[in-house]
């Protein structure tokens, strides 16, 4: 039976640079986008950006292009590793730090928030259609 060690797993850097993405809410065609045209064979559509994000591994020029694109350091996409982050957030966490977290009292109504998030909303909707019946107007 052999041991596979931490060093010998391969980090799957499309992988990862998917799951960054993701978290940053970025999505495939945005990413595209922000690339430009990059030359190798990465092109401005959400397709090449799919085929990339499953490539084991990545060229260090155009990695540091999608870490500049993703504000991160290409080294996050290089090393991270889903299953060893995994495995320190349940080392860390014990039954002590969720029962603090229930003793947390919120400073703050929710309700509020969600009122004053829908009247920066509509505010902005009324912006919307003020400049769009001025744009008619001219027409």
């Amino acid at each position: 039976m052999t041991n596979t060690n931490a060093m010998d797993k391969k980090i799957h850097q499309g992988r990862n640079i998917k799951r960054f993405r993701e978290m940053l809410g970025i999505k495939q065609d945005a990413l595209a986008f922000e690339l430009g045209d990059v030359p190798i064979a990465i092109g401005r559509n959400q397709q090449k950006i799919s085929l990339l994000e499953q490539k084991e591994t990545i060229d260090a020029p155009l990695l540091q292009q999608i870490s500049a694109a993703l504000k991160i350091p290409a080294e996050a996409i290089q090393n991270f590793d889903e299953e060893q982050a995994v495995n320190i957030i349940s080392n860390t966490f014990t039954d002590e730090a969720v029962a603090y977290a229930g003793q947390y009292k919120c400073t703050f109504n929710p309700i509020d928030k969600m009122v004053e998030l829908y009247e920066r909303m509509l505010q902005q909707q009324k912006e919307m259609i003020d400049k769009l019946e001025k744009l008619i107007e001219k027409k």
